[in-house]
């Protein structure tokens, strides 16, 4: 947990810097589409300012269900069981939450302890994305010292479309300096086509729009770059096949869905010239903590010589832990992700059992890929490599 003084310091910092660098949406454009039809992750209701939606991802890409959180009870829920995930849209989600909270916090209680208390349950929801806590510690700060729960109510929501902004503003950014990387490629290759391999989704479903590294991506599609992507499937709970597959053919994108084992044979086939994945976690220090797998996808590249890139919003870095394999808590999820799988079955979504009733499972929802085997960072500030001296000059200037 981050705490005290450092936190402070680099919290400052950071929202500085992101402010500098990108600034703030007066009105927010966006960019992705559904069915041709600019969408965000998160939005508040147009007719009730105090409801807030989301689409629920567990259904798509077959079915597109819009959620409406009304409650702390409902962001919690929302969060944990994944009906929003993707750090950057996690945390996001949190900050809306901690609005919520105070909308229908009771009337005869501390605001100032009740909107602790609520911090403390959001953040116990997912352990891994530190973008959770980073959020509800920037709401946590805006009412630092207010005791009028209508001040509170409206500096919370003020701050959430700030969050949002950032956000947003950061992942249009990463894919202004990440294109740069593609389009050296492809100048390499003649203009012959750029082929990206991904890791579970860090498109903008974890995000509010563009993503982290799929904003590379498609910032290159409207450039005109010829660029392929290989889609891993990305088990247990599919990710990659479901929903990353799913917004590249929204944006018409060229891309082909592949087991998750199948990448080191394509890097071995020169098949693969760059491979893309986003964060939950990377330390001051460069560790990265992203989807289980991706650590086996960042081996297969170095040693196959193919760079290995990881985008992400500054707000993803823990400024306290030095060493992401022993320092950074790995969420476990239920077995059942393990032993079942959901798909589309005639008209209705179901789920299927994979393994023997006496079998148990174990579901480790991330690993850490070690700063060495990282070959760069992409950030809304630039791209450096992943050390602690490089990612320190990058965003406090020293």
């Amino acid at each position: 947990m981050l705490t005290g003084n450092l936190l402070q310091k680099n919290l400052v910092d950071v929202v500085a810097n992101l402010e500098h660098a990108i600034g703030r949406f007066v009105a927010w454009e966006t960019y992705m589409r559904v069915d041709g039809k600019p969408t965000h992750t998160i939005w508040l209701n147009q007719d009730n300012p105090q409801v807030v939606q989301i689409i629920d991802q567990r259904d798509l890409p077959h079915r597109l269900v819009i959620e409406d959180l009304c409650s702390l009870q409902d962001t919690a829920q929302a969060i944990r069981d994944m009906h929003v995930r993707g750090a950057p849209l996690i945390g996001v989600t949190a900050a809306y939450g901690m609005y919520l909270a105070a909308l229908n916090a009771p009337q005869d209680v501390s605001i100032d302890r009740y909107m602790i208390e609520a911090a403390e349950v959001l953040r116990a929801t997912r352990p891994t994305a530190v973008n959770l806590t980073w959020a509800l510690e920037r709401q946590l700060s805006t009412i630092a010292g207010m005791a009028d729960k209508d001040d509170v109510v409206a500096g919370l929501l003020d701050s959430a479309h700030g969050i949002k902004s950032l956000e947003l503003e950061a992942c249009e950014t990463i894919g202004r300096h990440g294109v740069q990387l593609i389009e050296e490629i492809a100048v390499r290759k003649g203009g012959e086509v750029v082929n990206i391999l991904t890791h579970c989704n860090a498109g903008w479903l974890a995000c509010v729009d563009f993503g982290t590294a799929t904003a590379p991506i498609y910032e290159a599609h409207r450039r005109g770059v010829a660029i392929h992507v290989w889609v891993d499937e990305t088990r247990p709970r599919n990710q990659g096949a479901r929903l990353t597959a799913w917004e590249l053919g929204q944006e018409g994108v060229p891309h082909t869905v592949i087991v998750d084992n199948v990448g080191g044979h394509l890097m071995q086939h020169d098949l693969v010239d760059l491979v893309w994945v986003g964060s939950d976690r990377t330390t001051h220090t460069g560790d990265v903590a992203n989807k289980i797998g991706t650590y086996l996808k960042a081996l297969a590249a170095h040693d196959n010589g193919v760079p290995f890139y990881v985008a992400l919003p500054t707000s993803t870095i823990d400024w306290e832990i030095d060493d992401g394999v022993a320092g950074i808590p790995i969420e476990q999820r239920g077995g059942e992700e393990v032993s079942s799988i959901r798909g589309l079955l005639g008209s209705e979504i179901q789920a299927v059992q994979l393994t023997p009733n006496d079998s148990s499972s174990v579901n480790y929802a991330f690993d850490v890929t070690p700063a060495r085997l990282v070959t760069g960072l992409i950030t809304e500030l630039g791209v450096c490599k992943a050390s602690c001296g490089a990612i320190h000059r990058l965003v406090h200037g020293s």
